[in-house]
């Protein structure tokens, strides 16, 4: 995949779907943005040259030393200095797509000019997505305030040849990867240190990632659905447009027709039905799968804006003849969005849960449990444990990040956004919600087959023939668990988006 930075044009959640599905990528900056960092580090150094007084982190010290004047001759030494310093993650590893946006989403933070760096300096980070070397990052570290500091600093570690990286399938020094790819270590110039450090590239990558799961699961979740209402032989008539139009949220009448456009032909939602209700998990599913879909529009609309910004400290503006210290490295809007995404993701695995409930429940002629012999066999009693207990975690992950802040810096830094920390968590909640949704998928192939020989639409059929190939229909008890990771394997690999 080619991939061109250019500080004029914005990245969008499309583009950077295609940079994580893709296995190799050349990442250039356009002439125009070459020109508009070199503008900027230019200015850099004739202010330093010029101007008399203190400039934050360019010869100063960071955080509380603040006031703490550096020598000329030591300016870059503090750079260094700093990157190694606030490396100080901790835990496990951030997972290999994420480090990837984290990368890119660090060039196109600097592409602006506003950071002051070196040209050489963003081509190096061009270079590691070119030549697959992805930075050994720390989930562990950041109080999304102050920049990302210690997960960038792991990302930033290579650039002076420190750190360890991923290469070529493995776990090397960032020393090795950089002599097998003829790449050599540079010397951070003012100001660098500290313009790769600040920023929200890892709040943003984690968000982003999220984000594309999230769009994933919320039309699977959808479809999934509609196979779970044939299997509980549940209503069509709660799908109908002009039931949602007068209540014009976009994501539930959106949600509405998809259910039905993925019913389209089905024998069994044809056929008249007894009950005159079904339970809200199969009513409501516009309402709860509709409001999810406007929350993801919103996180969206932030992260699209997030992306496409200058987010370190202090930030320059030639035009301006100004160096400015203020905090768009604070995580706040970040924070409040990926919480916000949390608790909408969790609904669905909160409400896929009670629909698993429901076919497991021996209503509406279906085997206790989906067993064709319950008693000899336990069928799917406990798959739905399981669901359960994710769902009852996603609750505990779903207390706000956002709502705590600490004092850290000796005072300086007296609030910060805990965004970090929201980010991480959300990927927790959205691996469990892909879960529990493939647990539902399970439950509600096998109670289909006890429809036979009405038929669901063309759609689900083709869906659920497609699962067939690596999961069949459980005749008898057997270990459970891989028939859940094989359909958990299928969903998230197989094109589950209404068409």
């Amino acid at each position: 995949m080619q991939f061109s930075i250019d500080h004029s044009k914005k990245l969008t959640l499309a583009q950077l779907n295609t940079f994580v599905a893709s296995q190799k990528v050349t990442v250039t900056l356009s002439e125009n943005t070459r020109l508009q960092i070199l503008k900027g580090r230019e200015y850099l150094d004739h202010k330093l040259k010029t101007h008399g007084a203190p400039i934050y982190g360019i010869n100063t010290g960071f955080g509380s030393l603040c006031n703490v004047i550096i020598p000329d001759d030591k300016i870059e030494e503090l750079q260094e200095n700093l990157v190694k310093s606030h490396a100080c993650g901790m835990g496990d590893e951030v997972p290999q797509a994420i480090v990837k946006l984290m990368l890119l989403l660090k060039i196109q933070s600097l592409a602006y000019g506003k950071s002051g760096v070196q040209l050489q300096t963003v081509e190096r980070l061009c270079d590691f997505l070119n030549h697959g070397i992805y930075p050994v990052v720390f989930k562990q570290g950041s109080l999304g305030a102050s920049g990302d500091l210690a997960p960038l600093a792991h990302l930033c570690l290579p650039l002076i040849g420190l750190g360890e990286v991923n290469y070529k399938g493995r776990r090397c020094s960032s020393s090795d990867a950089l002599n097998n790819s003829g790449l050599k270590s540079i010397t951070l110039k003012s100001k660098e240190g500290l313009a790769l450090l600040n920023g929200t590239q890892f709040m943003s990558a984690y968000g982003v990632y999220c984000l594309l799961q999230s769009q994933k699961l919320s039309a699977a979740a959808d479809t999934i659905t509609a196979l779970s209402m044939d299997a509980f032989d549940a209503r069509i008539d709660p799908f109908k447009d002009h039931l949602h139009t007068i209540r014009a949220h976009a994501g539930q009448l959106q949600t509405a027709r998809a259910v039905r456009s993925l019913l389209e032909g089905s024998q069994i939602a044809g056929k008249e039905k007894t009950q005159v209700q079904d339970p809200y998990s199969f009513r409501c599913v516009p309402q709860v799968h509709g409001a999810t879909k406007d929350t993801i529009a919103y996180v969206a609309s932030v992260f699209e804006t997030e992306i496409n910004s200058v987010t370190d400290n202090p930030t320059i503006f030639p035009e301006e003849d100004e160096i400015l210290s203020g905090g768009n490295f604070h995580g706040q809007p970040l924070a409040f969005a990926l919480d916000f995404l949390c608790i909408a993701m969790s609904e669905l695995a909160n409400i896929s849960e009670r629909r698993t409930y429901l076919l497991i429940s021996g209503q509406r002629s279906l085997p206790p449990f989906l067993a064709k012999d319950a008693g000899l066999n336990s069928g799917f009693m406990i798959p739905q444990y399981t669901a359960a207990s994710m769902v009852s975690q996603n609750k505990q992950l779903c207390t706000p990040s956002s709502i705590d802040s600490i004092v850290s810096s000796n005072g300086q830094e007296d609030h910060v956004s805990m965004g970090a920390n929201a980010a991480t968590k959300c990927l927790q909640v959205i691996d469990n919600v892909e879960k529990v949704l493939a647990i539902e998928l399970l439950n509600a192939a096998q109670a289909l087959e006890f429809r036979r020989p009405l038929k669901s639409s063309e759609k689900i059929e083709n869906l659920v023939s497609a699962l067939r190939k690596t999961v069949p229909f459980m005749e008898k008890d057997q270990v459970v668990h891989i028939l859940m990771r094989d359909t958990q394997t299928f969903l998230h690999t197989y094109n589950l988006e209404p068409a």
